[in-house]
């Protein structure tokens, strides 16, 4: 197999006396989508903000393309930042913008382009996301299934390396929930950047990652394919996902 483009190793970090990580080891794979699954409070969000640099470890390696992120100067860490980008959960629009400046945001603040530039990159970014006609509209005015497409546009207008995806199916109906799914499947394979996935939306996410992590008791329990974690016989990963399918089930049904 090929070198990881991320690596986490023995990543702790605790917050107080409240131990969120725990040795806790992963490999990100170029042109991959990889889903971290787990628990409720388990410590996703966090793990997501350690691969973005948001938050550095206590103790343990990031590695990226095998360079220690830590011992990176300044220039190499921000040049590093810049091939990421993040959605986020309820798309975290901004209500007083209009969907065009929320898509030329990321453009205005991390680069020194010329703002015909930015807005031509902006313009072209919603055409490949098929969003016409809405650049003058606000937030409130669209859909929330075109909020969750301008939030992508917001997020590939960089042209980043990794996009990183906090829970972006929370408070969706099991309809839209299938089409962001869909949505992140279609663009991850037209833009080819590597995805990571914080989820728990089992078994729905088996079927757009490449590979799956499940994070339990402060650390990575399983790392491997969606079929190998499926014919696992380890019992807490069974029991997760088994039960994670019924509650999925019984909720689509009532909905």
């Amino acid at each position: 197999m090929d070198q990881p483009l991320i690596q986490l190793k023995n990543i702790c970090k605790k917050f107080g006396q409240n131990v969120v990580l725990h040795n806790a080891n992963l490999n990100i794979y170029k042109g991959e989508v990889t889903t971290i699954i787990g628990k409720s409070g388990s410590g996703k969000s966090v793990l997501l903000k350690h691969i973005i640099g948001l938050m550095e470890p206590d103790s343990g390696k990031i590695l990226f393309k095998d360079r220690q992120v830590s011992e990176m100067n300044k220039k190499e860490r921000y040049n590093l930042k810049k091939k990421f980008s993040y959605m986020f959960q309820g798309t975290a629009l901004f209500d007083y913008m209009t969907v065009l400046d929320n898509i030329a945001l990321p453009l205005r603040e991390t680069t020194s382009l010329r703002e015909s530039e930015i807005l031509n990159r902006s313009h072209n970014m919603l055409a490949q996301l098929d969003l016409y006609e809405i650049d003058d509209k606000y937030p409130s005015q669209i859909s929330g299934g075109m909020k969750k497409r301008v939030a992508m546009a917001r997020a590939l207008v960089t042209d980043p390396e990794i996009v990183l995806f906090d829970e972006p199916t929370t408070g969706l109906d099991p309809i839209r929930k299938n089409a962001v799914h869909s949505m992140i499947a279609s663009y991850q394979k037209r833009f080819e950047f590597t995805g990571v996935l914080v989820s728990h939306e089992i078994p729905d996410v088996f079927y757009i990652s490449q590979r799956v992590a499940m994070l339990d008791n402060r650390t990575i329990l399983f790392e491997g394919t969606p079929d190998e974690i499926q014919k696992s016989t380890k019992p807490e990963i069974r029991q997760f996902i088994h039960a994670s399918i019924n509650f999925t089930g019984s909720e689509s049904e009532t909905s």
